[in-house]
């Protein structure tokens, strides 16, 4: 077998000339290169881990259990993608939660959301019969919107071309913006005026604003702004974190809006049947295969990688899965890129307030506010259960501490238990607990994660607090395994430790992601393309900047052999 792989890599390597090389095995990666597989272009994917699926990835970090080491629930992966490349056929397999949304209250009560309309209408009933009937409407509100974001999403951005464009290309890039703005006016303009004006102010305004207009219970309105700012350090008092909110509504599960589903087997294998269909489309996947840098020509296009054994990976085209930082920064020769484009992607926002921590526990937790003392999975089991959400306040607190430079004294957390659902990633009677939880600063003021003690404090005060509202739940846990910022650019490769690849605020968005003028998944280098959640339409498991990164490649191929 060790010889077999040896002469695999050794023609791997030593092949003349590849069509297109991707540069980490993430899912978009993954995605990117199976489009232009299929395609008919040879392609191959290198990864520097010994895994496939950058933050979608399944580890046993604990004898017996399987993590969802990063991401941990998929709803945005774009309907389209499972279906052109068949990956229910490769093996995908959702499991949907009994309940969307649980949030266990200190004082005895609760909000369990999901179940039917029914029973969503009696939940919130419990707090405030006006936010029960305006939920409904804020939903259907939220639904409308996005149609006009799919087509967004599902579409590469019409950006400006640079001076080195031939007349060719300016005329048809002029038809194809047209044709881009043409579609999206029809789509806005089917919202009406006030469809419109309440699409602006979603997006223009803080989250408390937003929510504060529709709702006046704390419990509800603190549940749903956790989908405002996961993955960020953003406050829900800051403007434009409206927009988050519609990006984690965005998403689908078998039709379903909104549901947010668990992976039979973990998000490793979202990456696994991703693979499966790039390699059946005829895409080489190498891990252990760390790239240094990308070669650029004198004339300024890309021609291939260095691996960092020495080894000349030669392409036509190069991707780039890597953050913009990483791959500007670090893979490609700075004296090739403009002062200015260098100037941006240093200082955009890559900041992250995430710890995810992973936890193997030898009993299923129970919380005292439903009142149920059985080893049974409820629905509240099922649902990502929100800790710590019970009211704005909470929420603004928690990230006052991060901006003063402190982990969050009460931080608050999404928790779901995957093997509620799954059982093939725990042993029986036993469960794996995922906790996502903010606000942590990368650089602590009062210590640092590379001390042990510093970061058991923090995984001991988040068990403590799981405790006030599921007693016994620090006695069973077996193991955990915790990323902190530093963790996520260290072993991930996120810049910053953002989950994102970049900050999500509208002045990261569209047009202007990573940076304003290179929106399209092209850079100053030519024949160098980004395909990873730095690009647009952003982060999360979407694999729509895949998608879009491969069609804008094969679009550019084309010209080129007209």
């Amino acid at each position: 077998m060790w010889r077999r792989s040896l002469s695999t890599a050794v023609a791997f390597k030593h092949k003349k000339k590849w069509d297109a090389v991707v540069v980490g095995g993430g899912h978009n990666g993954l995605i990117a290169a199976a489009y232009l597989a299929r395609a008919g272009l040879s392609v191959s994917v290198l990864e520097r881990r010994h895994l496939v699926g950058g933050a979608a990835v399944t580890e046993e970090l604990i004898p017996g259990f399987r993590f969802s080491r990063c991401s941990y629930l998929l709803s945005l992966l774009r309907p389209q993608i499972i279906r052109e490349l068949e990956l229910k056929r490769h093996g995908l397999k959702l499991l949907k939660p009994m309940a969307s949304s649980s949030t266990p209250s200190l004082d005895g009560r609760y909000i369990l959301l999901g179940q039917s309309d029914e029973q969503d209408h009696l939940e919130i009933s419990k707090f405030s019969k006006r936010d029960a009937d305006a939920y409904f409407r804020y939903e259907a509100q939220l639904r409308k919107f996005c149609k006009i974001m799919d087509f967004v999403l599902d579409s590469p951005t019409p950006e400006t071309l640079h001076e080195s464009a031939s007349k060719v290309e300016w005329l048809s890039s002029k038809l194809e913006k047209y044709k881009f703005w043409g579609q999206f006016l029809r789509h806005t303009l089917s919202l009406g005026q006030k469809g419109i004006v309440d699409l602006m102010e979603l997006l223009l305004s803080p989250t408390s604003k937003v929510l504060d207009k529709w709702f006046e219970s704390n419990l509800l309105k603190a549940t749903l702004a956790g989908d405002a700012i996961i993955g960020s350090m953003m406050n829900i008092n800051t403007p434009g974190s409206g927009y988050v909110l519609l990006h984690h509504v965005m998403g689908e599960t078998d039709g379903d809006r909104n549901i947010w589903s668990h992976v039979e087997g973990g998000m490793g294998a979202v990456s696994l049947t991703i693979s499966k269909a790039a390699k059946e489309a005829g895409v080489r996947i190498e891990t252990n295969a760390e790239v240094l840098q990308v070669i650029v020509e004198d004339t300024g296009r890309a021609n291939g990688v260095l691996l960092a054994d020495g080894t000349k990976v030669h392409s036509s085209v190069v991707l780039s899965n890597a953050t913009p930082y990483k791959t500007f920064t670090q893979l490609v020769p700075r004296d090739f890129l403009p002062v200015e484009f260098l100037r941006a992607i240093k200082y955009s926002d890559y900041s992250s307030g995430t710890t995810k921590i992973n936890v193997a526990v030898d009993k299923l937790p129970q919380f005292h506010c439903f009142k149920l003392n059985h080893a049974e999975v409820g629905p509240q089991h099922t649902a990502t259960i929100h800790i710590g959400f019970e009211s704005m306040e909470e929420i603004r607190s928690a990230c006052q501490d991060a901006s003063n430079g402190l982990p969050s004294r009460r931080p608050v957390m999404e928790m779901t238990i995957p093997s509620s659902l799954d059982n093939t990633i725990s042993p029986p009677g036993k469960h794996v607990i995922n906790f996502f939880t903010q606000y942590t600063p990368y650089r602590p003021s009062n210590g640092s994660w590379d001390n042990v003690e510093y970061r058991e404090s923090y995984a001991q005060r988040c068990f403590n607090l799981i405790d006030e509202y599921a007693p016994g739940f620090g006695s069973s846990v077996i193991g955990y395994d915790m990323l902190t910022p530093p963790d996520l650019e260290r072993e991930i490769g996120l810049t910053g430790g953002n989950i994102f690849h970049g900050a999500m605020g509208l002045d990261s968005l569209f047009l202007m992601r990573p940076v304003k003028g290179w929106s399209n998944h092209k850079t100053p280098i030519r024949d160098l393309y980004l395909c990873g959640s730095g690009s647009h339409p952003g982060g999360g498991v979407m694999g729509a900047p895949g998608r879009n990164a491969a069609r804008v490649i094969l679009q550019d191929l084309k010209k080129h052999y007209q």
